[in-house]
């Protein structure tokens, strides 16, 4: 018979797949529309940009730049995240190199659509997104293992 504890690791990798595939649909249905579907589905960047630009706080050019490298950063933090509970004995090296990988794949595919084109900055961004949710995983799945452990040394405390 297979103890309570063996089973939760893997239904939580199991539910972490699943995700991950769902989550890596919504980026590929992201990154390969149409340069002109894209902006409409997307245009969170350019609202904000303009947004910025009227606060005065910087160009709308300027804005724009940070805040496509910021949402390119933030796009790969889920696949960051999800990797480690969805394979848990990836190291952090692995899952980065997975998501920078990724993003090549991405930024090859963009090279053969007429309206779109591949950038160097979006594979940095998109690893270093995967590098921030990978760490953010790590920390998470030390503070989860440790939660069983408490609670077993404060049974055995009392």
């Amino acid at each position: 018979m297979t103890s309570t504890l063996a089973v939760r690791p893997r239904r939580a990798a199991a539910t972490a797949r699943v995700a991950l595939v769902g989550y890596l649909l919504f980026v590929g249905f992201t990154v390969w529309l149409p340069a002109s579907v894209s902006s409409k589905v997307t245009g969170l960047v350019g609202v904000t940009a303009r947004w910025v630009a009227e606060a005065g706080i910087a160009s709308y050019q300027q804005s724009a730049v940070v805040l496509e490298i910021l949402a390119n950063v933030a796009l790969f933090v889920p696949v960051g995240l999800l990797l480690p509970f969805a394979w848990p004995r990836l190291r952090l090296w692995q899952v980065t190199l997975a998501g920078g990988l990724l993003s090549i794949v991405i930024e090859s595919v963009q090279g053969l659509m007429p309206s779109r084109f591949p950038t160097v900055s979006d594979v940095i961004a998109n690893t270093t997104g995967t590098f921030l949710g990978a760490v953010i995983a790590t920390v998470l799945l030390a503070l989860l293992s440790r939660g069983p452990e408490r609670a077993r040394n404060r049974r055995l405390a009392s």
